[in-house]
């Protein structure tokens, strides 16, 4: 499979599964060109609906159709979605109990050009507040298409982090993926490297063969989910290698490390280092310049994993 768009094939999921599920409907704040849902809108006129630049008013709607039996897929820019409406969903969707899909796109510095206003690097330490909520961020375009797929079938709220640019393919088309499970991209016994997301996942592999290069073992782990966190699969390897990065598209406070970081406390067990934004603000730039700007790259993580081994007793 060839790199693919991750909104195109967000739209192009919600389409096959409401070719059998007429519940399904998609709910937008005036950005369906920047969502990829217009062909959804084609296809289902009568099941999407655009509220305009109107995000509280979006999940509102959304608990509304979800109240009335449907399962309604709302999106908008992460930062809006996150930040601006999050008491709405919180107590219309989430303490409801009711399956609103709230889209965060263009997830931290994947905003790139929209700038510091527009570029999301808290949106998973809000949304791990709220009880119950499952949250995940797809690495591929095959993950993406069956956590959409896991997301519909839930009867629970859910968050997605979707990365709309294109993606290269990580999975083969006979992968199967589970809400809130991770996937073991490569073994290793010196150092654990958990990444979460588009941008930082294929960035681990990079490091793992650098460090590779240098006489250390890494093993990766994909973590597909922010919340809940894959802890069965993490500790295995955690306890293998007693040394553990994680790496994530967003602030270190109460982000995805701070999950694992969690873990690791009160288990007892591994030494962590974490890759992330530190204490900043986005900005204007490219994905590129913006990635070595707040060191979201291959080389900040190998580097936090030689240094994070140089501490071993």
């Amino acid at each position: 499979m060839a790199a693919k768009e991750m909104r195109a094939v967000y739209a192009e999921t919600l389409i096959e599964l409401a070719a059998v599920d007429r519940r399904i409907m998609v709910v937008e704040a005036d950005l369906m060109r920047a969502s990829g849902t217009i062909p959804f809108r084609d296809a289902y006129p009568d099941r999407a609906v655009d509220v305009g630049v109107a995000e509280a008013n979006l999940v509102g709607v959304a608990a509304g159709l979800a109240a009335e039996g449907k399962v309604p897929f709302a999106a908008t820019f992460g930062c809006f979605a996150s930040r601006r409406a999050f008491d709405q969903f919180f107590v219309s969707c989430a303490y409801a109990k009711l399956p609103v899909k709230l889209v965060g796109t263009d997830p931290g510095i994947s905003a790139a050009y929209n700038g510091g206003t527009h570029m999301p690097f808290e949106d998973i330490g809000v949304m791990r507040t709220v009880p119950g909520l499952d949250i995940v961020e797809p690495s591929d375009p095959l993950s993406l298409k069956a956590l959409v797929g896991a997301l519909a079938a839930s009867n629970k709220p859910g968050y997605l982090r979707l990365h709309r640019k294109a993606i290269e393919p990580i999975y083969g088309p006979a992968e199967t993926f589970a809400l809130g499970k991770g996937k073991l991209l490569r073994e290793g016994g010196d150092v654990l490297i958990v990444a979460l997301g588009a941008i930082l996942v294929p960035a681990a592999l990079a490091a793992a063969k650098a460090l590779e290069a240098e006489g250390i073992s890494a093993a990766v782990i994909d973590a597909l989910s922010a919340k809940p966190i894959d802890a069965e699969l993490i500790l295995a390897w955690a306890k293998k290698a007693g040394a553990v990065v994680t790496a994530e598209n967003h602030q270190l406070a109460g982000g995805f490390g701070s999950a694992v970081a969690e873990l690791l406390a009160e288990t007892g067990t591994a030494r962590l280092a974490r890759v992330g934004v530190e204490e900043s603000f986005g900005e204007v730039g490219t994905q590129d310049y913006l990635a070595k700007r707040f060191g979201l790259t291959a080389e900040a993580i190998a580097l936090k994993a030689k240094n994070l081994l140089k501490t071993r007793n």
